[in-house]
């Protein structure tokens, strides 16, 4: 297959999967080997990462994906009328978060370090895709392990877990300190993307106000002046 022709086939498939595509899988398919993938992964790239296109090439550890540009978030959630996905609670953060920075990890050994029972959250974070289980810990009645997805990676805008704020060495009573720190700066930065968001859509119902005002005010000058000239008549 000619190098245009497979920078083509992979553009194809991510655009029809919608979700990240493991670039091994990419090499199974096309039966080609990984640097012809890779080599396809930077065309790609170099088409669509210049910052004049609606669409980015996304890379999440392994896999690849295509995905909306970010600077058009807003427009597109308009255009699809869908909600703002709610903010994650302080406790679900504190659980993704030690899944993140210890995984894999049992349910256990969340509660562990929470010290509280965690079953409800971890069922939150299931279901919304931050978390997958990945296999049994080899013990007595073989509890569930759990890991973080490439869900997780997209939403918190990183490109491998490694990319996390790293916690330094530490007893365990300061490590869990130096977590709870990373877990509260998680907090401050989504509560600041929250505040620009709501200061962004109070401009946007103020411009939209004013344009409707502005359009009353010309309909009713409008029927003003068509009054005038029915009375000259």
């Amino acid at each position: 297959m000619e190098v245009q022709n497979i920078t083509a086939a992979v553009e194809g498939i991510l655009f029809a999967s919608g979700e990240p595509v493991p670039m091994k899988r990419l090499a199974s398919v096309l039966e080609i080997d990984d640097r012809a993938v890779e080599y396809a992964i930077v065309q790609l790239e170099a088409h669509y990462n210049d910052g004049e296109r609606g669409v980015r090439v996304l890379r999440m550890e392994d896999a690849v994906q295509l995905c909306s540009a970010p600077e058009y978030a807003d427009v597109i959630r308009r255009m699809l009328e869908k909600r703002r996905v709610p903010q994650l609670s302080p406790t679900a953060l504190e659980v993704l978060a030690i899944v993140a920075y210890f995984q894999p990890v049992t349910r256990a050994y969340v509660e562990k370090v929470r010290g509280v029972d965690s079953s409800y959250t971890m069922s939150t974070l299931l279901a919304r895709g931050l978390i997958e289980s990945c296999g049994y810990l080899q013990v007595l009645g073989r509890p569930t392990l759990f890991q973080t997805t490439k869900t997780f990676l997209r939403t918190f805008d990183l490109t491998k877990l490694e990319d996390l704020p790293p916690l330094p060495d530490a007893e365990d009573g300061e490590a869990k300190a130096q977590l709870q720190e990373a877990i509260e700066a998680i907090q401050r930065e989504q509560e600041e993307k929250r505040q620009a968001e709501a200061v962004a859509q109070e401009l946007r119902n103020s411009l939209f106000e004013d344009e409707a005002l502005g359009a009353e005010e010309a309909m009713a000058a409008e029927a003003a002046e068509a009054g005038v000239e029915r009375e000259e008549e």
